[in-house]
């Protein structure tokens, strides 16, 4: 994911997507940002403890970070800044980018689409790893 390495310097890699058959079983720290117009669905960043601990202290150029709102809120910076990106690329689609919602603890609900396949994109990165998950329906 080019947009880590830029923002972060951080080298990443990402592993096969798959249909994720239990969407609801997200990492403990969720970042979601929902899509409405002619498309709607979400894409919602996934992140273990020690992976969000490690965004974090890189973006916030602090150490010995820990769970906490200051980490939930920088991470969620990373997902805001996802969510601009893609929205200059998604113009000529008519489609409008919320701002990202965060969720905190393992299992967070999810409202995805009805009878749209969650799709998984899972990421290593030095900082640890990390999921993309994406449900569109056009």
């Amino acid at each position: 994911m080019n947009l880590v390495k830029n923002y972060l310097g951080v080298e990443c890699s990402s592993g096969a997507p798959y249909i994720n058959q239990d969407p609801y079983n997200l990492d403990e720290v969720t970042d979601i940002v929902g899509l409405a117009g002619e498309t709607v669905g979400a894409v919602v960043l996934s992140f273990g403890r020690d992976t969000a601990i490690g965004v974090a202290s890189k973006m916030a150029g602090e150490k010995d970070l820990n769970l906490s709102n200051e980490v939930v809120d920088i991470v969620s910076e990373l997902a805001n800044i996802v969510a601009g990106n893609a929205k200059k690329d998604l113009l000529e689609f008519r489609i409008s980018i919320s701002l990202p919602g965060a969720l905190i603890g393992e299992g967070s609900k999810i409202k995805w689409p009805s009878n749209v396949p969650v799709i998984s994109v899972p990421f290593e990165s030095e900082l640890g790893p990390f999921t993309v998950n994406v449900s569109l329906r056009v």
